[in-house]
C-alpha cells in the first residue's frame, strides 16, 4: 500500500531507534546511499548531517531522495519513502543531533563534533510512502 502521507505506525517506526538509510543522486546520476539518524516533525522527515558531506551537496543540487527505515526487531517491517528535500537549515541542527544521539547512542549528546563542523537538518516532504511487513 502506498500513499503520500505518513501513518502513525510509520511515524513510530521512524521516531524509534531503527536503522535508516538516505539515498541521494550524485552529479553523474548514480545513487549515493548513507546510513543516517532520522525523526519526524510535523509532516517532514528530518535527517541530520554536516556541511561538506556528499549527501548534503547532493540534496542541495537535486532534492529527490529516498529514505528507508527498517525495524531492528523485524527486518521485514519497513517504511520506504520517496520524497523531496524542501529545506536544508543550520537552525537548531546542533540541538537536533544531540537529541538524536541520546536516542540512538544513549549518550548525553553527539560525540562526533569536530572543530569547525557545521551541522544541518535536511527536511524531506514525502511524495510516496510504501510500507511492508509487520
Amino acid at each position: 500500500m502506498a500513499s503520500n502521507e505518513l501513518t502513525p505506525e510509520d511515524r513510530e517506526l521512524i521516531n524509534s531507534r531503527n536503522r535508516a538509510h538516505l539515498a541521494t543522486v550524485n552529479p553523474d546520476g548514480s545513487p549515493q546511499v548513507s546510513p543516517v539518524w532520522v525523526d519526524v516533525e510535523g509532516d517532514l522527515i528530518r535527517v541530520n548531517s554536516a556541511r561538506g558531506r556528499v549527501k548534503v551537496r547532493n540534496v542541495e543540487r537535486d532534492p529527490r531522495v529516498g529514505v528507508a527505515v527498517t525495524a531492528d526487531d523485524d527486518p521485514l517491517r519497513r517504511v520506504l519513502v520517496q520524497g523531496d528535500v524542501v529545506n536544508v537549515t543550520e537552525e537548531g541542527a546542533r540541538d537536533h543531533i544531540d537529541e538524536l544521539a541520546r536516542r540512538y547512542d544513549g549518550t548525553d549528546g553527539y560525540l562526533g563534533m569536530t572543530p569547525g563542523m557545521v551541522r544541518v537538518i535536511i527536511e524531506i516532504r514525502p511524495r510516496r510512502v510504501t510500507r511492508a511487513g509487520g
